[in-house]
């Protein structure tokens, strides 16, 4: 199984620092996710917030016992000499390649958990440590899971304004299970909650709010076939290679997609829908899920994930992805239905780009290969790259 986590933050009105901090770390046999929301507003919040989310990311990442770990926190951030609080809130989710989950909570909304798109509940004990009542929870993930973590801007969205309609966490909830069954990702699901909030807020944020989302997908495969091998012996093997393996299928290059057609007997046929006016268009290939062109549309592709890995992913994306040229079905693909990438990479040169004079060689190919495998990775895929 493959975990998939993303988040998205507003920042109160007229701060320029968010108050939450949210932390990804992923271990030799886990993945982690913690939210941690600062007292207060502004650059004290946000100090808090990091302090907390880096201590606990460190020491979880250490296997620390969490007795430890909030003992440290509370030795360690600095206590208002008004109130003697200056602490703050936290979620930890930890999930582990056996397919066990831990969730520990202190003071933030409980954990959205949904499990077959539906609500449900996940078991908890409370305890307390360090004078702090904590909740805990250990449970078995299952395929399809979300699970979805909060700082209190998301429960009291526009409160005292004509925007609220008594939102709270169980509206939360509701509406979350409405994104889970109309998204695939981590980050389109978050995007669509924290659009929701922003809404009650009237788009001015009266509260640093954050929604943090993991969801569960079993391993999907995509396979990538681009450029002509090196050796034009092994255009049967290059291809064959590629042809045998399960899931989803995609041929990159126009002289690519004829030498896959030859070799597969099959037909290669233009495709004039979803045309756009910057990426080439694509074409069909029986039993190949996409065929587009080469060098424009991967490059797109690449530029398009390195926007998705940045912390701060758009709505106007999201709309660039849904598109239906070339680069952003690829790009779909591999965000949202895509947890293991194979890249078979042929490095013989193009006779395409000989004709034209185009300043086009094996090293140029190599590079754009190396630039999606290395955006592929921070995507926390794993890629297997195979020369020919």
């Amino acid at each position: 199984m493959h975990v998939d986590l993303a988040y998205k933050s507003l920042n109160k009105y007229e701060e320029e620092l968010c108050g939450d901090k949210v932390e990804i770390l992923y271990t030799e046999n886990s993945a982690i996710l913690i939210l941690a929301d600062g007292m207060g507003s502004g650059i004290r919040a946000n100090i808090l917030a990091t302090l907390t989310s880096k201590i606990l990311g460190t020491l979880f990442a250490k296997g620390i016992e969490l007795e430890e770990a909030v003992e440290t926190i509370a030795n360690t951030l600095p206590v208002s000499s008004v109130n003697g609080v200056a602490y703050s809130t936290f979620s930890i989710l930890q999930i582990f390649d056996n397919g066990s989950g831990y969730l520990v909570e202190f003071d933030n909304p409980a954990c959205i958990f949904l499990r077959n798109k539906k609500l449900a509940e996940l078991p908890f004990q409370e305890r307390v440590i360090s004078g702090k009542t904590i909740r805990e929870s250990r449970f078995t993930v299952q395929k399809d899971d979300a699970y979805i973590l909060m700082s209190d801007g998301t429960i009291y969205c526009g409160v005292g304004d004509i925007m609220n309609y008594g939102w709270d966490r169980a509206s939360m909830a509701q509406y979350a299970e409405k994104c889970v069954a109309t998204t695939k990702s981590a980050a389109r699901m978050a995007g669509l909650l924290i659009d929701a909030c922003n809404d009650l807020y009237g788009q001015i944020p009266s509260d640093d709010t954050t929604i943090a989302v993991a969801r569960i997908k079993e391993e999907r495969i995509v396979s990538i076939l681009t450029g002509p091998p090196a050796d034009p012996a092994m255009d049967a093997k290059f291809v064959e290679e590629f042809n045998k393996m399960p899931g989803k299928k995609i041929i990159s290059g126009g002289v690519t997609g004829k030498l896959a057609a030859r070799e597969l007997g099959r037909e290669l046929i233009p495709d004039n829908s979803g045309l756009d006016s910057e990426i080439p268009p694509t074409s069909k290939i029986s039993g190949i899920d996409l065929v587009t062109e080469g060098v424009v549309t991967l490059n797109h592709v690449v530029h398009m994930l390195r926007e998705y890995t940045s912390e701060e992913v758009s709505v106007e994306f999201f709309e660039e992805l849904d598109k239906d040229n070339g680069a952003s079905r690829m790009a779909r693909i591999l965000i949202e239905d895509c947890t293991t990438v194979y890249l078979f990479v042929g490095c013989g040169v193009n006779e395409a780009y000989k004709d034209k004079n185009m300043p086009f060689d094996v090293t140029a190919r190599k590079s754009l290969v190396e630039q999606l495998a290395a955006v592929l990775e921070k995507m926390q895929l794993r890629v297997v790259v195979k020369y020919y």
